[in-house]
């Protein structure tokens, strides 16, 4: 057998077959949450070493323009369309945007949204960074964000996905409970950390508006049919053990006028459904924890001992 690297070992295997149940509240069968990604971008950032933050030479005015109508127009007729529907939002924050841009914030906030971080800009990698940086991006994510809305944040995606491999340990260690980078499974899990109890929460890339549009190349109406038939197989799974469907917006995308109705359609037909448990990330996070988290350890140890 060739050797490779060691799995991290940030989590245990558990086949979806063969697990707890997971019941959600009201007999509900799969958890949807919709995740807003506020964010900030820096039209001419400092340069990391480690990847480029935008694809042509700084400053890149047409990439910084496109991603600043989320703030000015797309967000506002987003959240107007998801209220109008009784979704709230789980904002996926770049925390700077509470000082540059408050009244986005301010709105979200107003309509019940939760926040967590992810991170302070969206321009901002944490590749390359020591300790001592990373502890800094969190406090500031924790007390810009008390600050400006009065939430204490209780979950993390990365700055446009970049890691340390201290990530996770941290977070934990200063009271987060969920974290959204990890893409591997359709319920929340147990996360292994240095202390503290930390989970994963099902975040998508398969369904996010950035892959589909530009990734996949979706037409509006091809991405609102690919979250119905996501929404329908995990509802229907969920019957069995309760699911998680994340929708994962930019509005800069999604809030476009021509975009804007196929996704309406798609929030109708989940709330008319009857079997969503329609709600966000911070109150998944504690309902795991509370009913399910130590059934799903205790599934891991059983199949570890079966020698898998």
């Amino acid at each position: 057998m060739l050797e490779g690297a060691a799995d991290p070992g940030l989590y245990d295997f558990r086949p979806y077959r063969d697990r707890a149940k997971i019941a959600w509240p009201d007999g509900k069968t799969v958890a949807v949450w919709v995740s807003p990604n506020l964010e900030y971008y820096e039209l001419d950032p400092a340069a990391n070493p480690h990847r480029k933050s935008w694809t042509k030479p700084h400053p890149d005015v047409v990439g910084y323009g496109h991603r600043d109508y989320a703030n000015r127009v797309g967000h506002w007729r987003m959240a107007d369309v998801m209220t109008k529907h009784g979704f709230p939002g789980s904002v996926s924050l770049s925390v700077a945007l509470c000082d540059h841009i408050p009244e986005v914030v301010a709105d979200a906030n107003a309509r019940g949204w939760e926040f967590f971080s992810h991170g302070i800009y969206n321009t901002r990698y944490s590749y390359g960074m020591d300790e001592h940086q990373e502890r800094a991006i969190i406090e500031d994510s924790i007390a810009t964000v008390r600050a400006a809305t009065g939430q204490t944040i209780k979950g993390w995606l990365a700055p446009a996905l970049t890691h340390t491999p201290r990530t996770l340990d941290l977070i934990a260690e200063y009271g987060l409970t969920y974290t959204c980078d990890l893409y591997h499974d359709d319920q929340p899990g147990p996360v292994h950390v240095t202390g503290g109890k930390l989970i994963s929460m099902p975040y998508s890339l398969e369904v996010n508006d950035h892959y589909g549009f530009f990734v996949y190349n979706m037409s509006p109406r091809d991405y609102a049919d690919t979250l119905i038939r996501q929404f329908e197989r995990l509802a229907a799974e969920g019957a069995e053990s309760g699911t998680v469907m994340c929708i994962p917006l930019h509005s800069y995308l999604i809030g476009q006028p021509h975009r804007i109705g196929a996704f309406e359609e798609v929030l109708r037909h989940i709330a008319a459904d009857g079997r969503a448990w329609i709600t966000r990330s911070g109150d998944i996070a504690e309902h795991f924890l509370a009913n399910d988290y130590d059934a799903a350890t205790a599934d891991a140890a059983r199949y570890a001992e079966s020698g898998r």
